[in-house]
């Protein structure tokens, strides 16, 4: 049974709440799509945004939608470094405790308080593929990736909904490590 599952490398880009959307880039606005992404139902926006932390700033930083309940940054530490803040290692959506950021769109800006975090590691699997492989939600991978120097990835988290597409997400400091690109195949190990 194949256990192969393709990479999708995940570079800086952030998720807006519709209410700062309204704030960075007029009332009523709508986000259009650039392109769609491997999940079902999301995309790469058109519109970008200006990071800036304590130490540093990012332009055109890509918005992904749709809009979220909450904003959240997601960076790799390279990112976090140039940025000045040390966000944690967390799933998507739990920024409960995470740092802030200020951001920067053509009608306004917000402060955010928390919601920079790094990604975890994670495999989006559509259900069926989960019950195939016998993978539960939450559940901590081990994947190999090849590459040029193909390294195994611990602590990948299962992430298993019948709204996802199977695709592995690791961040830009990750992939340029091990030699890894977009449509890459990674082999689950356990």
């Amino acid at each position: 049974m194949s256990r192969q599952v393709p990479v999708g490398v995940s570079a800086r880009h952030i998720h807006l709440s519709e209410e700062h959307v309204h704030i960075l880039f007029g009332e009523g606005y709508q986000l259009t799509e650039m392109k769609p992404l491997s999940q079902p139902g999301q995309y790469a926006a058109n519109e970008t945004v200006a990071v800036t932390g304590p130490k540093g700033s990012f332009g055109k930083v890509r918005i992904l939608g749709p809009v979220r309940k909450r904003t959240q940054l997601e960076v790799s530490r390279t990112d976090a470094f140039a940025l000045g803040v040390n966000p944690p290692v967390r799933e998507s959506g739990d920024i409960a405790g995470s740092e802030g950021i200020t951001i920067q769109g053509p009608a306004g800006e917000v402060v955010i308080e928390e919601g920079v975090i790094v990604a975890a590691r994670h495999i989006h699997f559509h259900t069926s593929d989960a019950e195939r492989l016998g993978i539960a939600d939450k559940q901590k991978l081990r994947v190999r990736v090849g590459g040029d120097r193909g390294v195994v990835f611990e602590h990948v988290v299962a992430r298993v909904s019948a709204d996802f597409a199977l695709d592995m997400h690791i961040d830009t400091d990750e992939a340029n490590a091990a030699g890894v690109k977009n449509g890459d195949i990674a082999d689950i190990i356990d």
